[in-house]
């Protein structure tokens, strides 16, 4: 009659199951009016079993079982903390082989929600609330006297979590291509309101899946920014680098070539395009973006570079400024080249990294001027650890497996050979 298999969930992350006698003896301390720990295991325990009969229903298939209707495979477990009125529960996810699955009981920005939580309690006791503050606490249903140790507690809960992901090893896998990029948001520093520039590095492993690197928050983004924040993901285990990818940030440059030695950089296309467009006529803004997309188009490596050379000869006289910022910067705008072709698009720009960024505002605009920095490195690492967790089951790589293996198995193009090689427009 209890013959049921409910999965608990150890450190290990490994599903275990509970035995007849585990229930009843849960049963028996229920009974006895057990603590808020027993209710706690029960809740646990009761969880674990639905996302457990979620999983068996999307699969069409139980753990073991052989059917017609089976769908896909299970592929182990990852953690998952959930927050409750009797204490915090963990549970395991299944994992598929093909596909995701996310139990429909749990919240996916249950984290997220937590840290803003966090953020706009620290801001009110440190008294820096705005009337938008105000609001959002009214809106939580509290009370104005929240006590400083509360805020503390709250905030203690997240940090463990967070800075255990933003400290988390790298080391487990290669990761030839990495994107860098940085936005800025308000926060007080000694008692003024100062722009923050947080800086955020995502990789694509040597197996195609996506992964955030790490989260830094600083003063600027000078040189010595940089060389510090790739240093940390060097010393956490960050190897195998063949690419960078971002904007055209004051000392990255510089930073990517004395911390990986050997690497690339690539200049993100589109913030090339908008530098270019900010000294070009309105007129003729069309025109010459579309002459610039034309080097992008070409089918590999020895046409890019002679399509760029005939893009900046036919500008030159009109735009001369346009020319040489084409000219000038041929081997950071076409470093995507010498990568494989079916790689190109996404890796030519941090469009990528871009729609991290723009999460990140959304959640932010919420509170608009930050208490201090660590209030600020808390809910964007919330954001960032939730946006890791959805690459993790999507259905999709980033970058096919088939297609990292040619990054080994190819031999590289050069951008540099142009002889004899047809133009895509002429003069």
């Amino acid at each position: 009659m209890l013959g049921v298999s409910l999965a608990g969930y150890t450190k290990e992350t490994t599903p275990v199951t509970l035995s007849q006698s585990d229930l009843l003896e849960l049963l028996d301390a229920i009974r006895a009016g057990g603590d808020l720990d027993v209710m706690r295991r029960s809740l646990e325990f009761v969880l674990q079993a639905l996302i457990e009969a979620e999983a068996t229903e999307v699969i069409g298939a139980a753990r073991y079982e052989r059917t017609a209707s089976r769908a896909t495979q299970r592929n182990g477990h990852r953690a998952r903390l959930l927050s409750t009125k009797a204490g915090d529960v963990e549970l395991a996810i299944p994992k598929l082989r093909r596909g995701s699955f996310f139990p429909s009981i749990l919240e996916r920005r249950r984290r997220i929600d937590r840290a803003t939580f966090a953020v706009v309690m620290e801001a009110y006791v440190h008294g820096v609330s705005t009337r938008k503050v105000d609001d959002l606490v009214a809106a939580l249903g509290l009370e104005a006297g929240i006590s400083k140790s509360e805020v503390s507690r709250i905030c203690a809960e997240l940090d463990t979590d967070l800075d255990a992901f933003r400290n988390r090893p790298l080391g487990h896998i290669a990761f030839p291509y990495v994107f860098c990029d940085a936005t800025y948001l308000k926060g007080r520093v000694r008692g003024r309101v100062v722009s923050r520039a947080v800086v955020i590095a995502t990789g694509v492993t040597a197996t195609g899946d996506r992964e955030v690197l790490g989260v830094e928050v600083g003063d600027s983004e000078d040189g010595a920014f940089w060389t510090a924040f790739l240093q940390g993901l060097r010393a956490r285990g960050l190897s195998g680098v063949q690419l960078v990818i971002s904007d055209h940030h004051l000392g990255l440059k510089e930073a990517i070539g004395a911390v990986f030695i050997g690497a690339a950089w690539q200049r993100c296309r589109v913030h090339f395009m908008r530098n270019v467009l900010a000294k070009v006529p309105k007129a003729s803004a069309e025109m010459v973006a579309a002459a610039i997309r034309t080097i992008f188009a070409q089918p590999d490596a020895q046409h890019v570079r002679a399509q760029l050379d005939e893009v900046a000869r036919m500008l030159a006289g009109q735009f001369p400024d346009v020319a040489a910022m084409l000219t000038d910067t041929v081997e950071d705008l076409l470093a995507f080249a010498t990568f494989p072709t079916a790689h190109w698009r996404k890796i030519w720009s941090t469009n990528p990294l871009e729609r991290v960024n723009g999460e990140i505002k959304r959640r932010t605009n919420v509170v608009g001027i930050f208490p201090n920095d660590n209030s600020i490195t808390r809910l964007v690492t919330a954001v960032c650890v939730e946006t890791h967790d959805e690459w993790a089951v999507a259905e999709r790589r980033y970058l096919s497996e088939e297609s990292m293996a040619k990054l080994h198995s190819e031999p590289v193009p050069t951008v540099a050979d142009t002889n004899d090689v047809p133009l895509a427009i002429s003069a």
